[in-house]
């Protein structure tokens, strides 16, 4: 009777395991989570927005950069794609009217520009920092235009080879002189000398002549004198002198041509020549005046060489901003609220999917317990394709398999039992015949005796051959094996039953077939066992062949150089044949196409279940393929050269 046992308390089972375990790891997880969001929240924000505005800064540079060397803001979309690429945001330019320039937001769902631009770009009145400028200029304030927008001072390109020449030249003997430099190239394409250490006295002591490389090209001195005339109309509007602006765009006062003196030179009432007239001295104002026009003629003299202004708008992809966090009564409750919903959320999952393990765990025992009570193939259902489904697929074949084992054991046992039962009793029957006077114990009876104990013999050493291949102990001695020798030899012994049978037994050669790394001994019972079962089903008449050949399209080898060469030795008769339907249990043991065992009409039914486990043995394998009335064929594949042999001795 089957035993039952108790179910186990929930703080017992794998259930309630599942559960405890889920709960606190839900619970540790909301609080730390909770935790780290209070603690990292501000400065994730903060660190946030730091990035942004470096972000945005190398946006507005980058695109400033490209008005100043631009006359236009054609091709400037890719860079615009480049940049949103680079920062993971949404970079887009529009005219002052807000008409598109470029957007890196290509999707027509994109949403709307906002209604602020993040800036303006216009390197002609830059807002996010002065223009560099030089040591020496005469004006204290900057004017705000991007040191990049050169205009009409760009070099030409034989101006900057003949320059970059001069410095090459003034940089050597600098080096020559001791003193690390390097050529470092303007906006505009003119090359100057910068020494290591930056340091001015250390060049000026040197014989090194630089006066040319400082000199200014045609194209500066054009661009210069165009700017000193605008600045000069500047000043001429508001009813100033006009000044001479410098190489460095700081100024000096015009130099004037002196009046000629006249025959006599006019004199006043006491008779004295009179004094020429004196230039007012310049106060602070005249300088702010003077640098305001230079600052206008340098944009007026840049506007046609550089992009017109343009509205910058950066922001996120889907246009979002950060909200920012506060840990208020009302964002605590927030919280509080989201780890009760997240824990509850927990326990009914843990609650659901331990319920689902559980349950054909519980169908795997209650199988498991029924097959140890001697129930035939108890199997559980399979619902799903995850673990727990393959492990119950697995329980389920190996139930099947178990029984199938059981079937074979009992229909094993029965078969032996049988096929010993047949010559004992015969001896048994002759014996007691003899000890009742039926029977005289003569020579013809003494060989009756001793054929069936042969026979029985014969299958107790068959059942000792397969016990030792099933054990892994079969023992093997191999050896150089020539096949053609082999089969001539099979062939000899089994000569005169093929005669008596009334059966032509024959040997074919073709090509010269490899040598073999086999047990003669146990590759001649082999091969003897297909022969004696092919005379046996063979009628009158009919012939029996051995052949033998090579065969390259096996198995990869396992050095990996292509597969392995093997040798087929196949045994073909023209015999009654064997049904489509038994062709798969041929090499069974016990199994016989004729079911009534008679002697006469077969043998034990281990002879083919020998030759496939001697296959085996040798790494090889064992087939047979037949038409019913017309002959079988069965062939032993065997490697070729001295490949391993799987079974160990």
């Amino acid at each position: 009777m089957r035993s039952k046992r108790a179910r186990l308390p929930l703080r017992r089972s794998l259930l309630g395991r599942l559960l405890a375990v889920s709960v606190l790891v839900a619970a540790c997880s909301v609080a730390a989570t909770a935790w780290l969001a209070v603690r990292t929240t501000s400065g994730a924000i903060k660190q946030e927005q730091g990035q942004n505005l470096a972000a945005d800064a190398r946006i507005h540079d980058t695109l400033l950069g490209y008005a100043a060397r631009n006359p236009t803001w054609d091709g400037v979309g890719a860079t615009v794609r480049e940049l949103s690429r680079q920062s993971g945001r949404r970079v887009a330019l529009t005219t002052q009217g807000r008409a598109p320039i470029a957007d890196s937001a290509t999707e027509p769902t994109a949403p709307a520009l906002p209604p602020r631009a993040s800036a303006v770009v216009d390197p002609l009145s830059v807002d996010t920092a002065p223009a560099a400028r030089s040591a020496d200029r005469q004006d204290a304030a900057a004017d705000r235009i991007d040191p990049r927008a050169v205009g009409p001072f760009r070099l030409s390109a034989a101006e900057r080879t003949s320059l970059r020449r001069l410095a090459e030249r003034n940089v050597a003997c600098l080096n020559e002189a001791g003193i690390a430099s390097d050529v470092v190239v303007g906006p505009s394409g003119r090359p100057r000398v910068q020494a290591v250490g930056n340091n001015p006295q250390r060049v000026l002591g040197t014989r090194c002549d630089a006066s040319e490389l400082n000199a200014l090209t045609r194209s500066e001195k054009k661009a210069l004198g165009a700017l000193d005339r605008l600045a000069d109309a500047c000043l001429k509007r508001q009813g100033r002198d006009g000044v001479t602006l410098n190489e460095d765009l700081s100024w000096s006062e015009k130099v004037l041509p002196l009046p000629q003196p006249s025959a006599v030179p006019p004199s006043d009432a006491l008779g004295k020549a009179s004094a020429p007239a004196v230039r007012p001295r310049r106060t602070g104002e005249d300088d702010r005046a003077i640098a305001s026009c230079v600052t206008t003629a340098r944009s007026e003299q840049l506007s046609s060489y550089v992009a017109s202004p343009a509205l910058l708008f950066i922001g996120d992809e889907s246009g979002a901003t950060v909200p920012g966090f506060d840990l208020s009564p009302a964002n605590t409750a927030e919280i509080a609220g989201a780890a009760a919903l997240v824990l509850a959320l927990t326990v009914g999952a843990s609650v659901f999917a331990g319920a689902r393990l559980v349950r054909p765990l519980h169908a795997l025992t209650g199988a498991a317990q029924r097959m140890r009570d001697g129930e035939e193939h108890a199997s559980v259902p399979v619902t799903t394709d995850d673990e727990i489904g393959r492990l119950a697929a697995a329980f389920n074949d190996m139930s099947a398999h178990r029984a199938r084992l059981e079937e074979q054991r009992k229909a094993m046992v029965s078969d032996v039992a049988h096929e010993l039962r047949t010559p004992l009793s015969n001896i048994r029957g002759w014996l007691e015949a003899a000890q009742d006077g039926l029977a005289d114990p003569d020579p013809a009876f003494v060989s009756s005796l001793l054929e069936e104990a042969v026979q029985l013999q014969h299958i107790i050493d068959d059942l000792q051959d397969l016990a030792a291949a099933d054990a892994g102990v079969l023992r093997l001695h191999p050896e150089p094996v020539v096949v053609e020798e082999l089969l001539s030899q099979v062939a000899a012994a089994h000569q005169a039953r093929a005669e008596t049978a009334g059966v032509t037994l024959g040997v074919r050669f073709g090509a010269p077939v490899p040598a073999l790394c086999a047990d003669p001994v146990r590759l001649r019972q082999a091969v003897g066992n297909l022969v004696s079962n092919a005379v046996r089903h063979t009628p009158r008449g009919g012939t029996v062949t051995l052949c033998a050949y090579a065969d390259e399209s096996g198995p990869p080898s396992e050095a990996g150089r292509g597969p392995a060469g093997q040798v087929v030795i196949e045994v073909a008769d023209t015999g009654t044949g064997i049904a489509a339907a038994d062709l798969p249990y041929v090499f069974d043991r016990f199994w016989r196409a004729e079911k009534s065992r008679n002697r006469r009409t077969g043998g034990s039914g281990l002879g083919l279940a020998i030759v496939r486990k001697l296959a085996e043995a040798h790494g090889g394998t064992a087939s047979a393929t037949s038409v019913e009335g017309a002959g079988s064929a069965f062939r032993l594949r065997l490697p070729a050269g001295s490949e391993q042999m799987t079974t160990a001795s």
